[in-house]
This record gives C-alpha cells, sequence and structure tokens, in this order.
C-alpha cells in the first residue's frame, strides 16, 4: 500500500490535517489504535480561537459550528467576591471565540472524511514509524491480526502525548521542557443551562473554578482539587455545594444544578518538544506540546500546527521547494512558546497556591485588580486570549 501522507491519530488534529491535505489534492490516510466510538467519547476542551474556525471552514466541516457555535464576546474574571468582565470584542478590534465542544468538532471532521470516502483505519495497533529520517519512509500496524506496511513521502505524528511517533524519536535528538502544577481540576459535564452567558474564570480562598459551556443546554464545571483527589472522592452533591463555595452570591443563586454525565480528575502540565520535525517525520498537537487547560490553548495550537504543516506540504507538492518543511518546527514553535507562557501566567495567576504563602496571595490580587483597572493589561489578556494571528 502506499499513498502520500500517512497521519497518525484520528483526533481532531489529524482529522483536520486529513481534511486540508485532500483539499490540496494530496492522498492521506490516517491510522488511529481505537475505535471510533472511544475517538467520540473524549471529553475535552470547547473554546476555538477564530484562527480554528478558519480552519474548519477551509476544511469544509464548519456547517454546524456555524449553526450551533456560540460566540463569545468577552470572559469574567472572579476575585474578592465580585466579577469583572474582559471585553474581548471591543479590545481586539473585534474578534471573538466561539464556544463549541471538542467533540463535535471530531463529530464533525469524522463525517467531512467519510462523506469524501477517505481510508480511516480504526483500531490499528502496534503502529510503527520507520525510516522517517531517510527518503522513503514507513509505517507497519497491525489490523485484524494482520501485519500490514504503507509507504509514504511524509508522517505526521498527531498522536498525542502518550503516542508512538514522539517516542520513536532518539532521545538525543530533541529535548523536552516540562512543568508540572501541584493540583488538577475536577471536571463535571451536566445537562443543565450554563450559570452565565460568558465563561466565568473564578480566583478564591478556596481555589480555582471555571464556569464553562457547550451549549445553551449542556455546561461544563471544574474546580481545582488536589492531585491525590479521585473522581470518585466527589459525590455530585459535594461538587456543586463546593461550585457554589467560589462563586459570587448572585452566580450561587442562579446555579442550575443535575446530574454529572461525565466526571473525571485531569492533571496540569506544561510540555513542550524541540524540534517538531524529524527528517520526514511531524510532531503535531499533544504529540508535541501540551498547555495547562486554563488559558483554552490545547485543541487551538493543534489547529495551527496542522494548518501550518498543511500549508507546508501543499508547497512541497505544488512547488517542488522544502521551505516550508524546513521552517515548520519554528514556526510552529513560535507559536506554541507564546501559547505556553499565556497558559502558565493564566494557571499562575488564577489557582490557589498555599504552599506560596501569603505574598504569593496578595501578589495575585494585586496582578487580577491591576489587570481589570488597566486597559493595556486588559488587552493584553484579550489579544492572547482569542489567539495570536497565523503567520
Amino acid at each position: 500500500m502506499r499513498t502520500q501522507v500517512v497521519i497518525i491519530g484520528a483526533g481532531p488534529a489529524g482529522l483536520l490535517l486529513g481534511q486540508l491535505l485532500h483539499k490540496a489534492g494530496i492522498d492521506n490516510i490516517i491510522l488511529e489504535r481505537c475505535s471510533a466510538a472511544y475517538v467520540l467519547g473524549r471529553i475535552r476542551a470547547g473554546v476555538l480561537e477564530q484562527v480554528a474556525v478558519d480552519l474548519l471552514a477551509e476544511a469544509g466541516a464548519d456547517a454546524r459550528l456555524r449553526a450551533e457555535g456560540l460566540p463569545h464576546e468577552g470572559i469574567e474574571l472572579l476575585f474578592g467576591g465580585k466579577r469583572h468582565r474582559i471585553d474581548l470584542h471591543s479590545l481586539t478590534g473585534g474578534k471573538c471565540v466561539t464556544v463549541y465542544g471538542q467533540t463535535e468538532v471530531t463529530r464533525d471532521l469524522m463525517q467531512a472524511r467519510a462523506d469524501l470516502g477517505l481510508t480511516t483505519v480504526y483500531e490499528a495497533v502496534n503502529v510503527q514509524p520507520m525510516d522517517f529520517e531517510g527518503e522513503h519512509p514507513r509505517v507497519r500496524y497491525e489490523k485484524d491480526g494482520e501485519v500490514q506496511e504503507i509507504a509514504c513521502d511524509f508522517i505526521a505524528g498527531c498522536d498525542g502525548f502518550h503516542g508512538v511517533c514522539r517516542a520513536s524519536v532518539p532521545k538525543d535528538r530533541m529535548r523536552c521542557f516540562e512543568k508540572r502544577y501541584p493540583f488538577g481540576w475536577l471536571g463535571l459535564l451536566s445537562d443543565t443551562p450554563p450559570v452565565s452567558e460568558e465563561l466565568i474564570y473564578a480566583h478564591t480562598e478556596r481555589g480555582f473554578a471555571l464556569c464553562s459551556q457547550r451549549s445553551q443546554t449542556r455546561s461544563r464545571y471544574y474546580l481545582q482539587v488536589p492531585l491525590t483527589d479521585k473522581p470518585e472522592d466527589w459525590s455530585d452533591a459535594a461538587f456543586w455545594a463546593e461550585l457554589r463555595r467560589r462563586l459570587d452570591p448572585e452566580a450561587a443563586e442562579r446555579l442550575v444544578t443535575g446530574p454529572a454525565l461525565e466526571k473525571s480528575i485531569a492533571p496540569l502540565r506544561s510540555f513542550v518538544t524541540e524540534p517538531m520535525r524529524f527528517g520526514r517525520m511531524f510532531l503535531a498537537g499533544d504529540a508535541a506540546h501540551i498547555v495547562p487547560p486554563t488559558g483554552a490553548k490545547g485543541l487551538n495550537l493543534a489547529a495551527s500546527d496542522v494548518g501550518y504543516l498543511a500549508q507546508a506540504l501543499s508547497v512541497y507538492y505544488q512547488d517542488k521547494s522544502d521551505e516550508g518543511i524546513e521552517t515548520y518546527s519554528a514556526k510552529c514553535l513560535s507559536r506554541v512558546w507564546k501559547a505556553e507562557r499565556f497558559s502558565w501566567w493564566m494557571t499562575s495567576l488564577l489557582h490557589h497556591f498555599p504552599e506560596e504563602g501569603g505574598f504569593h496571595a496578595r501578589v495575585q490580587e494585586a496582578e487580577l485588580d491591576y489587570m481589570v483597572h488597566s486597559l493595556t493589561a486588559s488587552a493584553a489578556l484579550a489579544e492572547n486570549y482569542v489567539g495570536l494571528a497565523l503567520h
């Protein structure tokens, strides 16, 4: 079997890349170790930057997003018992973000690929990217007990943090940077109306909280919890009671509770691999970098990575030029590190760090107060939150 590009991983990054390459006339096959149902069952973020929205439009997978996505022109910061609105729209010259669940993005991309009759191999096990440092890479895998091999020009590693692509690179060929945070996010998904039209980021002495949403009838809430906690330690009633304690009185009164559709705890980490290209294999999305979810950058960074990669491969095939391939890693990492900085800053600003003591807490309060009363500081937050432009 042969194709031009083998994409490993059928999450939103791999699926989006497959669509963009197809639109550019580049053949591709996607390999995914899990079932389609499992991929769709993963609960992830849901705040899209304009760059991600534009790439989904370019991929021909934005019809439902346009109909059902919720444009948000602001966010609210809650501290000292009061909410303060950051007007993203006015501070960025008319930009906004769109709330639309990552599961729905994945579903739309899967459907678009199926409609075109493009090949996705689910439950492909023992996937091995091979010979990617040479001119003739290939990918070996097993399906239904049989070993298969695909010859290709390039391999795209869109297989996540624990995927095989980064693991296949000799450790002396890359440098990894990591920061782990001493807490996690306990998330609860419920079929209840959101407590607020816009997202609420809450900084309290009891810990951070986030009030998010997936639609007008489905909400996603988060609580900062110790890493030692487990989801089963938290009943629905205990979650709702603690969330109320971290909200201002008006929001606490408006909060509509209901049974959890899903409850999980995610540890927070920052992680970057340099470089993001190894010969004819490219890393994209979580395979190359992880951000804490505070800044809503994970899915958006994955989208911008594959946007750069699709562009680079289009130039290679259409113009017979290696320029885009040679600059792929540097372009991605320039954007990645800015998003890492912003996500680290948001995490450091909004979470409770009891081990840091009272001085740290007072500095957080001062910075929050400065940010909401300084037009320049508010604009810097807004510019990063809606997403930096692709260059």
